[in-house]
Parts: C-alpha cells; structure tokens; sequence
C-alpha cells in the first residue's frame, strides 16, 4: 500500500489533540476492556462445567451460580468499555477502522446482533439456573458459543485492519470489485493466545473471591479452601498455555526479544510464582493488571511499527486543537467516571462483606459517594445541554 494513499484516507479535520494521548488512553481503555471480556468467558465456561457438577457437588452448587452472576455482569461491563478503545483507534487510526468496516461490513452486522442474542441468552441461562432447570446447561453452552463467536469477528476486524497491503486485493480480487462485505481473517496463535488468558483470569479471580469470603462467617472453610485451590490451578495451568502462545505469536510476528515482549514474559512469570503461593491474591490482581497493560502495549506496538513501514506516522497528524472539548472529555472521564465508579465499588464491596442485608443509606461513605454521583451526574447533564445548545445558537444565529 503507497503511503499517499494511506495519507489521502486520513480525516482532512485532523485530531482535536495530541495523538500520543489519544494511543495511550487507547491502551489504558483496551486493558480494561479485555479483562472483562476474559473474565465473562472464563467465568461462563467455568459455571457450564459447574452446571452439571451441581447436583453432586456441594461446593459447585454454591460456586456456579456465583460464576454465572460474575459473567453477567462483566458481559455488560464489557460492552461498555469496548467503546471507548474503538472511540480511540478511529481518531488516529481512523483509515484502519473504516476500511475495515468496508470490507467486513456483514459481518460488522452480525457481531452487533450476535452480541445481543448471546447476552440476552445469558440472563436465560441465569434465570434457567435458579429455576435449576435441566436445559440450563445447554441454554449456557448457545450463549457461550454465540459470544466466542463474537469475540472470533472482533478478532477478524483487527487482522483485518493490519494488513494494509492487502486491501485492494480484497475489495477486488482478480481485478473485479467485491461490495459483499464479507472478508474475513483470522490469526489462529494470536487468537488462541488472547482466548487462553481467560484461564488465568478467572483463576486468579476465584483467588480473590475465597479471600474476599475468607472474612465471612456464613461461609464454611472447606468451600474458600477449595475455591482457592481450584483459582490456583487454574491460574497455573492457563498462565503456563498463554506463555507458550504468547511466545509463539512474539516468533511469528518478529517481536519476541522486544523489550515490552520480554517484560511481558518476566510480569507472566512474576504471576505464575504469586499465583502459586497465592499469599495475597489482591497484590497477583495489581501485577495481573500490569501484564494487561502490556500485552495492550504490545499490540499497539505492533500496529504502530507496520504503518510506519508503510509511512504512515500517527505523531504527523494534523493538530486542531479543541481545549473545550478536551476539558470536557477529562472532567467526565476523572470526575464523573472515578466517582461514580467508587462508589460502585464501595457498594459492591460493603454488600458483599455484610451478611446480612446491607442498608447503604444508613453507611456514611457509600452515602456521601452516592449523594456526589448524583449532583455530579446532574450537574454534567446541564452543563452538557447549555454548551451544545449555545454552540447550536451560536453558529447559526
């Protein structure tokens, strides 16, 4: 692919900022959102195999609907911050993600609607499962199914954006224009890789989980011992197949005595020792979060050196800088978005450690974190409507 052509495919508007702040909020964002994304899939293979455990074991009766609940709710997560990594990589990748949805574009269709039968399947395998009915487990087994074949197109769609010299002859193959949208790739050792991680993942989640209970009385310490047990193998085992691919994908696409690749590699086994000990799970979480960062770096880095090869420099974009937008963006994303998230989180965790039930209006610190999302959120939405609506005025009076 000729870099003018590359060029000429770039918005002419430029980008409202420096576009190395928008590639590491992209990293930051991907980070978070895959962990979600690994814990939904992880959480939900592990509750199928405890699906059909649970009439004879007392520790999966507990346990599976507690995964299912944990992947309910990461699914939803998921889907949220799944946005703000694509928001991202448009701005200064934008030729990348429009050619891609071009040449993919069924396929852009069916992702969007797959994604909403699977997670609508989900709640039915949930409901399915309190009910204890015996086609819960099949129920998962379609949901599952249907969101890794999500997760396959989402795959599809960034191989697809990788491969720049391979364009044209996908929208014309032989000489003759192909408007189907119906291209598709797929790199099985990268796929593989990002699809073993929810192994470790949920792993070191049910490390977290028996630790977190380990403070509760209604809980019998033969199940937090056997849940932490099974996160740990399943952390040691998931780590030890993601290492090997990730080796694997580092050979094949020439990266692997990169510096970030070998961090990657010493945070990897850094986990696999804290793991096996699983003296402090929360400290495994801190690490594990750093790896994610990683392996998000490592994949930017990845696609940042093949457009450079190809001249295309993300840092030589046009700079239209938007400071009102800019302020804007910051103070929902650090205002709003970390006090609202704060106090999710404090609830969530109040809830679960009382084993009773929690009244949060009459807890000081979830009720002052609940009172300031709410007159944050209020006072977001009128400054929201006042500005666009004095800019509206403002240009066409």
């Amino acid at each position: 692919m000729d870099a003018s052509v590359l060029l000429a495919l770039r918005d002419p508007a430029g980008v409202p900022f420096y576009p190395v702040v928008f590639q590491i909020l992209y990293i930051l964002t991907w980070a978070l959102h895959i962990a979600f994304v690994l814990l939904s899939l992880g959480s939900l293979g592990l509750s199928l195999y405890g699906s059909s455990k649970g009439s004879s074991d007392r520790n999966w009766r507990i346990l599976t609907p507690h995964l299912i609940q944990t992947g309910k709710i990461s699914v939803s997560i998921l889907i949220v911050l799944g946005v703000a990594p694509l928001l991202f990589t448009q701005v200064i990748y934008d030729l990348n993600w429009y050619v891609t949805n071009t040449l993919s574009g069924m396929w852009i269709f069916i992702f969007i609607y797959a994604l909403i039968v699977g997670y609508s399947m989900y709640y039915w395998y949930y409901y399915a499962n309190k009910a204890q009915k015996s086609s819960s487990t099949l129920i998962g087994l379609i949901s599952f199914a249907i969101l890794i074949f999500s997760g396959i197109l989402m795959h599809n769609f960034t191989v697809i954006s990788l491969m720049p010299n391979e364009w044209m002859n996908m929208y014309a193959p032989g000489g003759v224009v192909d408007t189907s949208g119906w291209v598709f790739s797929v790199d099985a050792i990268r796929l593989a890789f990002m699809v073993s991680l929810s192994i470790p993942v949920v792993g070191i989640f049910l490390q977290n989980y028996s630790q977190f209970l380990s403070t509760r009385k209604d809980f019998e310490n033969s199940f937090i011992q056997y849940s932490a047990n099974l996160g740990t193998k399943l952390a040691i085992i998931g780590l030890l197949i993601s290492a090997v691919l990730f080796v694997l994908w580092m050979l094949k696409v020439g990266y692997l005595f990169h510096p970030i690749s070998l961090v990657t590699i010493a945070g990897v086994v850094m986990l696999l020792v804290m793991s096996k000990m699983n003296n402090n799970s929360y400290y495994t979480t801190l690490i594990l979060v750093v790896v994610a960062l990683l392996i998000s770096s490592v994949r930017e880095l990845i696609r940042f050196d093949l457009m450079m090869d190809l001249g295309y420099n993300i840092y030589d974009y046009p700079v239209n800088l938007e400071i009102p937008t800019i302020v804007m963006f910051l103070a929902t994303f650090l205002i709003m978005g970390f006090v609202g998230v704060a106090y999710l989180l404090t609830m969530a965790w109040k809830v679960g450690k009382n084993e009773g039930v929690f009244d949060g209006s009459k807890d000081a610190l979830v009720s002052k974190l609940g009172q300031s999302t709410l007159y944050i959120m209020i006072a977001w939405i009128a400054i929201y409507f006042a500005w666009g609506i004095g800019i509206l005025f403002s240009n066409i009076l």
